[in-house]
């Protein structure tokens, strides 16, 4: 019986080198992909403490009289705050309490208040937003009524 030695098969080198190609572009993709999603996952997390921080404030506001029982708005400080109107204007570098005291972890959140005199269906209301922002996150605002009365 002859010995006939069969041909040797394989892959070329440039085979190797198509299929390394290949291979990279699409790790690169893929990693591309997860790059992203790592950086924005924390994103809503953020989007969520702007909005408590919000309503915290827009809370502590509409529980005040819309009227100011002592009739004056001078000298007043947020801890002795004793009607919406005084609210008006307000910006926080940092979330506060009420006492003016900084919320540890919330520094990265600027705060502003504006209250408008609204008329809606002939009743007179105040109108009162709240804004939170951080940089690089953007901004949420959130808006609430209360009657003049």
């Amino acid at each position: 019986m002859p010995n006939k030695k069969s041909p040797q098969t394989g892959a070329t080198l440039i085979e190797l080198i198509i299929t390394i190609v290949i291979i990279s572009i699409a790790l690169t993709g893929i990693l591309s992909i997860v790059n992203l999603t790592s950086s924005h996952s924390a994103d809503p997390m953020v989007q969520q403490q702007s909005i408590a921080i919000a309503e915290s404030y827009l809370e502590e506001i509409l529980l005040l009289p819309v009227i100011d029982p002592d009739g004056s708005n001078t000298g007043e400080t947020r801890a002795t705050f004793d009607n919406v109107d005084d609210y008006n204007g307000l910006a926080d570098t940092g979330a506060q309490n009420q006492a003016g005291s900084a919320i540890s972890g919330l520094g990265i959140y600027n705060i502003s208040v504006t209250i408008n005199d609204e008329v809606v269906s002939a009743i007179n209301m105040k109108t009162i937003t709240v804004q939170v922002d951080r940089a690089g996150i953007g901004s949420i605002s959130l808006t609430a009524y209360r009657a003049d009365y």
